[in-house]
C-alpha cells in the first residue's frame, strides 16, 4: 500500500463547485455506493482490485458529510490512467479532524480510513463549504 499524503487545505472559487441536483435522489450512502459502482464499471473497468477501496472511501466521505457537516451538497468522480478521484462536497468550512483512537467508542474511524486508503487527500474550502 502506498503512503498517504498529508491533508492539504486550499481555497476554491464558486466556479469550482459541482452541485448535487435537488432531484438527483442521491441521499443515502447506499445510493452513493451504487453511483460509484456504476461510475467505476464505465470509467475504470480494469481496476477491479481497487473497486472496494474506492467504494469504502466514498462511503466514509459521504457518511462523514451527513453526520458532521449537515449533508452532502455535491459529489464528483474522475478517472485517469491508474487513478480515481472522489470528491464529496458539504456546507462545512471546518477542516475534518481525526479523533483519538478509542476502541470503547463506536465510530470515529472514517477520516482515519480515508487518510490510510487514499494516496492523496485534500480538503478544499470555498465560501459555501468544502470538498
Amino acid at each position: 500500500m502506498t503512503e498517504p499524503s498529508e491533508t492539504v487545505m486550499t481555497h476554491l472559487s464558486e466556479e469550482d463547485l459541482w452541485p448535487l441536483a435537488e432531484d438527483s435522489g442521491l441521499r443515502t450512502v447506499g445510493q452513493a455506493r451504487n453511483v460509484t459502482r456504476g461510475f467505476l464499471a464505465l470509467a475504470a473497468p480494469e481496476g477491479e482490485s481497487a473497486v472496494d477501496t474506492v467504494l469504502l472511501v466514498m462511503s466514509e466521505l459521504f457518511t462523514n458529510a451527513v453526520r458532521h457537516a449537515g449533508g452532502v451538497t455535491g459529489i464528483r468522480m474522475e478517472a485517469g490512467p491508474g487513478t480515481v478521484t472522489v470528491a464529496v462536497h458539504d456546507a462545512s468550512t471546518v477542516s475534518p479532524r481525526s479523533l483519538p483512537l478509542d476502541l470503547t467508542r463506536p465510530g470515529g474511524f472514517g477520516w482515519l480510513l480515508v487518510q490510510e486508503l487514499a494516496v492523496d487527500v485534500r480538503v478544499e474550502v470555498h465560501a459555501a463549504g468544502r470538498r
